[in-house]
């Protein structure tokens, strides 16, 4: 029980990478508070962690809208009376080349994937600073070490996501709070699927392609990441502060040849 009696916030946890987190960490004992858009998707994610022993609450709540993640923060904190951990998950993808991108598309990605991680953490602070503790896992992406055809908004927020967590844990670290960010690789997500199928003509050539950037020759799975995010979220990385988490199965390392 790595995580027993934490309270953790997760936006995005209805579904993928979120959802996956969320069953793993209350697995380990934790309260969990699942975040997302779609009700439908957060309460299934609520039942299933119900229904293997473990507690969690829903809370819909839109993570670029002040009002709506204020009001979310605070029912937490009436329900629980802390926040221990708070997993910035949420986000979208962005696909296309800078000179191709709708305006209106590229300030979607970038809303959701910076402000969706600046408005929950605005609010959580101030409560982990007044209890000194406290730990903050933002979802970066390997996008932000290396370059990648066709995602120029993605890549611009996810660098933006780990530059931002680096300059939280130098403001934060004086009030016992680490901050942390995960760079995942090609994670296999009911999203990356469906982007796949509706991209190309060959999902299945289209996932062999991306096995090959890979050191591992292999894609990575919600659970992969919900692992090393386990890590961050709980006492064991007490000393990792700032730090950038890969999880990418050796994409950013490449190959040689």
């Amino acid at each position: 029980m790595r995580l027993q009696n934490k309270v953790i916030l997760i936006t995005g946890s209805g579904s993928g990478i979120g959802k996956a987190t969320a069953l793993l960490f209350a697995s380990e004992g934790a309260k969990l508070v699942i975040n997302d858009l779609n009700e439908q998707h957060g309460q299934e994610t609520v039942q299933q962690i119900e229904a293997a022993g473990g507690e969690a609450i829903f809370i819909r709540a839109d993570v670029t809208k002040p009002d709506e993640v204020s009001a979310m923060v605070d029912q937490i904190i009436a329900h629980y009376g802390v926040i221990d951990v708070l997993f910035n998950n949420a986000g979208i993808s962005g696909v296309g080349v800078l000179h191709e991108i709708e305006p209106e598309a590229w300030d979607r990605v970038i809303n959701v994937n910076i402000r969706g991680v600046f408005l929950p953490s605005k609010y959580v602070i101030p409560h982990m600073m007044e209890r000194r503790s406290g730990s903050i896992i933002n979802m970066s992406s390997c996008i932000a070490e290396i370059g990648l055809a066709r995602r120029a908004s993605y890549a611009a927020t996810k660098g933006a996501v780990l530059a931002l967590t680096k300059s939280m844990q130098v403001d934060y670290a004086p009030y016992g709070i680490r901050v942390n960010a995960l760079l995942p690789g090609t994670i296999m997500t009911p999203f990356v699927e469906d982007y796949l199928k509706k991209s190309y003509d060959n999902p299945e050539e289209a996932i062999k392609g991306l096995k090959k950037r890979q050191l591992s020759e292999e894609l990575g799975y919600p659970e992969d990441v919900a692992k090393a995010a386990l890590f961050l979220a709980s006492d064991e990385s007490s000393f990792v502060m700032g730090s950038p988490f890969y999880v990418d199965g050796g994409v950013v390392f490449g190959k040689n040849a």
